[in-house]
């Protein structure tokens, strides 16, 4: 007898996917220690972010420029106590499709996964995205380890056809484009 046939072989079971859990800066805000705001202060810049927001998604095409951009990413990210990397995902007219904060660090770093930034693309079938992330020194230079990440989902999205547009470094209220210094 071979060993399909038997009685005792295990039946084949499908792996279930595990949720993806979605940070948003309301959820990033409110962690302990996550940022330097007062509560007070916290409500304030949550009603700042959604009226933001508002004003993204009738604009439709915020991110046409790094200038236009630069405002709500610091709101989002010029707070943050710790580095925080996320994706702002966009269609092919560059039209704001949505955001998301995809990895959370320490004080000086942290890790981003490729795989997750690919899963998190075509869950929102984005054709092109900016990456973001900040440093809570306030030191706004690129570090190698930043550049170095940037070629890497540069390429990996363009095995996708997905372009990356830009990788925003936010540092309180400073913002530099990848972009605009020709990092990309």
């Amino acid at each position: 007898m071979n060993d399909v046939s038997t009685h005792t072989s295990k039946p084949v079971t499908s792996r279930r996917r595990k949720p993806v859990t979605v940070r948003t800066y309301h959820t990033a805000l409110h962690e302990v220690g996550a940022s330097r705001l007062t509560d007070e202060e916290l409500a304030v810049v949550t009603k700042a972010l959604v009226i933001l927001e508002n004003k993204v998604i009738r604009q439709g095409a915020v991110f046409d420029s790094p200038a236009r951009a630069k405002p709500w990413l610091i709101l989002h990210y010029g707070m943050l106590d710790r580095e925080v990397f996320g994706l702002v995902f966009l269609d092919t007219r560059h039209r704001y499709l949505g955001h998301q904060q995809l990895f959370t660090g320490t004080i000086d770093g942290a890790s981003v996964h490729p795989r997750q930034v690919a899963r998190s693309v075509f869950e929102y079938n984005a054709a092109a995205v900016c990456a973001v992330h900040c440093h809570p020194s306030f030191v706004c230079e690129p570090s190698q380890a930043d550049e170095l990440i940037t070629r890497r989902l540069k390429e990996m999205l363009a095995a996708f056809e997905v372009r990356l547009l830009d990788h925003f470094l936010v540092a309180g209220n400073q913002v530099l484009s990848f972009a605009e210094r020709g990092l990309i």
